[in-house]
């Protein structure tokens, strides 16, 4: 069974499922990271300090990143939400290699959003083809 998008083109239900699947626990994350600077939690202080940022520097970060995931979750702000997420999570692989830690998990991170997003979205996916 097919779902009908908007502009009339049929999305199979596994993609667009599989893309929402994607796209929620990527926005699932990006809210509990959030909340954690928000809240200055004890641990993401401890682990921030590593990374050179100071305690009173997480609430903004917690902020611009809660409010990038709420643009993700809402449909008609999606693109948006992807597209500055993109550049919170170069942020964070800059600020990895930079510190000497993993820069893959923000990398990997930043292409299950787009990815989510691609699936789930035939508008995206006519200008984002992947060709054969």
């Amino acid at each position: 069974m097919a779902t009908t998008t908007p502009n009339n083109t049929s999305i199979s239900n596994g993609r667009l499922w599989t893309g929402r699947v994607i796209s929620w626990l990527c926005i699932l994350f990006l809210a509990f990271d959030a909340s954690m600077k928000i809240i200055l939690e004890r641990h993401t202080i401890e682990t921030s300090a590593k990374l050179g940022w100071t305690a009173s520097m997480l609430q903004p970060l917690g902020f611009i990143l809660l409010a990038c995931t709420i643009l993700y979750a809402i449909p008609r702000t999606a693109i948006l939400g992807a597209v500055l997420l993109t550049g919170y999570l170069g942020g964070a692989t800059a600020a990895n290699v930079h510190a000497g830690y993993p820069w893959w998990f923000s990398v990997v991170f930043g292409i299950l959003v787009w990815l989510g997003l691609w699936l789930r979205d035939d508008r995206l996916r006519t200008h984002l083809p992947v060709r054969r």
